[in-house]
């Protein structure tokens, strides 16, 4: 994966929320009215300019995407180092030199 700017991360995740608020063909008004936010704060946010976190959370509920924040640091369901048993290590053993060699 390549290294992104943070200008370019802010650029992909305002294309996403303008996808997925046209996916569910809401206008920019009714978004950013039901977020709590300005229209322009909207416009800004999905050309990429960024805003505030408490917008972004906004506009995200109002597109009904808050399971979004559980794809951030998902929480592992089998912990792998607990699949470890408890045994002491063995040594390996040496192999055999060959008789004809």
């Amino acid at each position: 994966m390549a290294h992104r700017t943070v200008d370019q991360i802010e650029a992909l995740i305002g294309e996403k929320l303008r996808t997925y608020r046209l996916d569910k063909n809401l206008p920019q008004q009714a978004v950013a009215s039901k977020a709590g936010i300005s229209r322009g704060v909207l416009q800004r946010m999905e050309s990429g300019q960024g805003t505030s976190l408490r917008a972004f959370i906004g506009v995200l509920k109002a597109l009904q995407l808050e399971d979004w924040f559980e794809t951030l640091a998902p929480i592992a369901a089998i912990n792998p180092l607990l699949m470890v048993e408890d045994q002491p290590r063995q040594r390996a053993r040496r192999k055999k030199a060959s008789d004809g060699v």
